[in-house]
Order: C-alpha cells, then structure tokens, then sequence
C-alpha cells in the first residue's frame, strides 16, 4: 500500500508525518493531533502555502518541503489535560443523571454527590500524573507504521494502545458514525461539543467568522457549535440578556438535533445563514445602529430559520395536504413550523435561554423572530424588497417599522447568501440544493402532483437554475441592501456578480457543446 508524506509546520517546528492512504480519517487527524501536542477536544485546522485551510483526511494532497502546510491549534485551553473518552462518558452520564434526579426530588441525593467527588478525584490524579512534555527536535518524522511515534508519550493515559506495533489501525478503536443510531450519533455530537466549549478559540478564527469569506465546509457539528457559542458571547447576549452558559449549550444542542439529515435544509445551512448574519451585523456595524435585542432577534431567528425542515418545499406540501398545510391552512406551512418548533425548544427550561428577560423583552423577541422566520417565505419576496424599496430613500433606525422591514430583509439575504461566498465554498451547496430539488420533483411524478418547474431534473441545469436566480432574485436584494450599507459592494455584491458570469458562461459552453453534438 503507497503512502503518503506531509511536510508541515506546527509550533515553529517543521515536521513530517508519513501514513497510508487507506488510513481512516479520524486515525489521521488523530495523527495531527497528536503531533501539535493537543489533546483529543481541542479544535485543529490545516492551511496550505496560499493561507487556505484544507481537510484533514486521507485525502491531504502530499507535498514537497518547499511547499510546507502550516498546522494550528484554533481552540485549545492551556490549562486542561486530555481525558479519556470513557471518563467524559461517565462524567456526562452522571450529569445527565442529576439532572432527572434534580426535577424529581429538587435536590442531589448524597450518593451522586459522592459519586461526582470521586470522578473530580480520578480526574486529578490524572492531572497530578500527567508527564513533563516531551521536546522533540526541529525535524521529526511521524510514520503511521513506526515503533517510535510521537503517540507513545500519550500511552500514559491509555489513549492508545502500547502494543510494541503502533500502527494506526491499532489505535484505541473509536465508534463509527455509520454504526450509530441518530441518537447516539448526536449524543456522541454532544459530548465533543460540551468538552469543547470551554476551548478558547484564536482570534484569526474568531475574526475569519466575521467575513462572508468563512468555509463552513471545514468544520465539524462540535465545532461549528462552538462557533455558534462564540457568536453569541461575542455579541455580549450572554450578559446582556442573563443567560446561563449551560441553557446556551443546551439551546444550541436542541436546535442541531431538530435539523433533518437532508442534501441542503440541514444544521450545515443552519450554520451558514447564522454565520452570514453574524458577519453582516459586524460589517455593516449594526451593533452602533440596532439595539441589542433586535441583534438577537436577528442572529436566533437565522440559528432556528429552517427547524425541521422535510426537505419538501411549501408548494409541494400544500400540493400534497399534508399534516403540515392542513395545520397552517396553506399559509406559509413550513416558516409556520420552524417558529413552533423554535418556540417549543424554548418552552423547555433548561433550554430557555429567553427565561430570565422581562416580559416586555420576550414579547419583543417573540413577535420579532416569528416575523424573521416567516420573511423567509420566498413567496413574500417582493413584498418584502417592495417595502424596503420605498423605505430606502428616508430609512430610519429610529423607526420601528424601518427597523422590522430591515430585519427581515437581513435574514433573507443570510439565507440566500450561498452565492456571496467563494466559488469553492459555493458550489457544493447548489449540488446540494438540486440534488433536495430533484428528490421533490421525483416523489411529484411518483404521486401524480403538479412537478414544480425549476426542481424538474430533466428541465433544469446546473447553470441555468442560478443564472435565473441570481439575474431576478439575488442582485435585485443585494443591490438594494448595498444602497443602505455601501460597505457590503465588495464582501457581497461583487461574488455574486462574479457567480453569474460563472455561470453564464457554463450555460453558453453546454449549450455550445449541445450544438456541436447535434446531428
């Protein structure tokens, strides 16, 4: 089996790491992990010689020593100490077991308190315990298949196995996704996510999340839930608005569990409208502009936009009767859902991140996100741009109606903003939208209901379904938004003009094409 040879920088140290390319992924992060010296929670990131980040994977290109990679720790915390998988286990159970016992009884039996003494107990001895770190000298090759790993000064812990053969397929054997139920796949999600959350990720991260730039296509469910919680304590709503970090974390885990594993209305899209408002409302400098309670509204109503989406659009549901339109007589069936599905998950207490606000305050963040999500019925599109349009020449932040108009039209362009984005970042998610779009259009023909137009795979193109996209929906939003906030030419205005000729181009090169192979 051929392997591979990774020249890289980590620490100011150059390095190699040498594994096969039938390695699993998780042994070759865990490969990376280990030669930053990082313990298994912390969150690392790969760049190439052009400062792009790039996959930790079997599929890492090899590269020669002029072209080293530059390996990162972007969240660690210096002062904790990796724990073994089992421990966290035991510590999340117990927690999870106090909890229920808590809600029975309103307070912890002594047994669970000693319980918990012990597990702290065990933890410090393992602190107490932990070995002088190993230095290691400027050039050190980390080979999958060598005696001499850098893995051996973690064996202490029993991470890995000390077999005297370190090879990568004798690593500690870790679950594989494909193995797991959904609930222990996102328990599992959960875990990782809470042992992350107290890594303090570096400020070229926290900085790169700001820009319309970011590639969401990187990062892990844990981690871009980390990233949401850096969102919300960046934008001080934590103390703002008096919430616990631990509603937060269980806020944020809710709302990922009740996103589908479907091609496009996932927790990814979750994650990237979320990620577009926080950058907008730090580019546009609406911080100085909105009060703290309307940045809330917007940034939440993004996060909770699409909660339980089927992957069905709003036309197919009321084609089809479902329980769905029959519940919200055919108006906006789907934007309906997402708010009760938001408003449900905040009905839970430990989960109520809305718990400690004035009644004033809650009735202004209820009324507001469920105007948010609803404007997200592509079907009031023109309405909405039609009122912003005539507000445009005299807005106002001052004014209450101008301020709604313009947090509507915010959380539309968070959701459509894909085309903002590099190309590389994109384009993966227009797969992924036709690839949602032609399951609809499938399962129409299948039933006998009317087949919506653009989702038709055997009318529709790849080119052809942005062009008129982008020529009639997105440069007609944005342009305006940009009249407002001129700032936002060069970070969306211009990636989207730049996508168009993209794709225009595509379309005249396939039909081109088309021409020539005609008889």
């Amino acid at each position: 089996m051929t392997t591979k040879i990774i020249h890289f920088t980590v620490n100011g140290r150059r390095e190699q790491a040498e594994f096969r390319a039938d390695c699993s992924a998780a042994d070759v992060r865990d490969l990376f992990r280990a030669a930053a010296e990082a313990g298994p929670h912390h969150i690392l990131k790969m760049y190439n010689s052009n400062g792009s980040v790039v996959n930790i994977s079997p599929r890492l290109e090899a590269n020669s020593e002029g072209s080293y990679y530059r390996l990162e720790v972007v969240a660690s915390d210096l002062q904790s100490v990796a724990m073994p998988p089992e421990l966290d286990d035991m510590e999340y159970r117990l927690h999870h077991l106090e909890s229920k016992v808590m809600e029975d009884a309103g307070k912890s039996p002594d047994i669970i308190c000693e319980l918990k003494s012990h597990v702290e107990s065990f933890k410090r001895k393992l602190e107490v315990g932990q070995p002088h770190e190993h230095r290691r000298s400027q050039q050190v090759s980390i080979t999958a298949s060598s005696p001499n790993t850098v893995w051996e000064h973690l064996s202490w812990m029993g991470l890995f196995k000390d077999d005297g053969d370190q090879q990568l397929s004798k690593f500690s054997p870790k679950p594989k996704t494909s193995q797991l139920s959904v609930q222990e796949e996102r328990q599992q999600v959960r875990r990782k996510f809470l042992n992350m959350s107290s890594l303090q990720v570096t400020e070229e991260v926290r900085e790169h999340l700001k820009t319309p730039i970011f590639d969401n296509w990187q990062w892990e469910e844990a981690e871009m839930l980390v990233l949401l919680q850096v969102m919300y304590m960046d934008l001080d709503f934590l103390t703002a608005f008096h919430i616990e970090l631990e509603v937060l974390q269980n806020f944020l885990f809710e709302v990922y569990c009740h996103y589908n594993n479907i091609p496009f209305h996932n927790f990814q899209h979750c994650f990237c409208v979320t990620q577009m408002m926080y950058g907008l409302i730090w580019l546009t400098d609406l911080r100085n502009k909105l009060g703290r309670i309307d940045l809330f509204v917007m940034l939440t109503s993004a996060l909770c936009h699409d909660l339980d989406h089927p992957g069905y659009n709003n036309v197919y549901q009321i084609n089809a009767q479902t329980d769905l339109a029959l519940r919200y007589n055919d108006i906006s069936p789907l934007e309906n859902h997402h708010c009760a599905v938001a408003f449900g998950i905040l009905s839970k207490p430990e989960c109520n991140i809305l718990k400690n606000l004035t009644c004033e305050q809650y009735k202004h963040i209820r009324g507001g996100m469920i105007k948010c999500i609803l404007a997200t019925d592509m079907a009031r599109h023109n309405e909405i741009l039609n009122k912003f349009k005539v507000l445009q020449p005299v807005f106002d932040f001052t004014n209450k109606e101008h301020k709604e108009v313009l947090m509507k039209i915010m959380v539309k362009v968070s959701d459509i903003s894909n085309e903002a984005r590099p190309m590389a970042v994109a384009e993966p998610w227009l797969d992924c939208l036709l690839q949602e779009f032609f399951n609809q259009s499938d399962t129409e023909k299948l039933k006998g209901l009317p087949v919506t137009p653009f989702m038709d795979r055997d009318k529709v193109s790849k080119p052809s379904s942005q062009t008129s996209f982008i020529r009639f929906v997105l440069l007609p939003l944005f342009s305006e938004l940009t009249k407002l906030f001129p700032c936002l030419e060069q970070h969306i205005l211009e990636p989207v003009r730049r996508a168009l000729k993209y794709y225009s181009d595509m379309e005249r090169a396939s039909k081109a094409e088309e021409g020539t192979t005609k008889p």
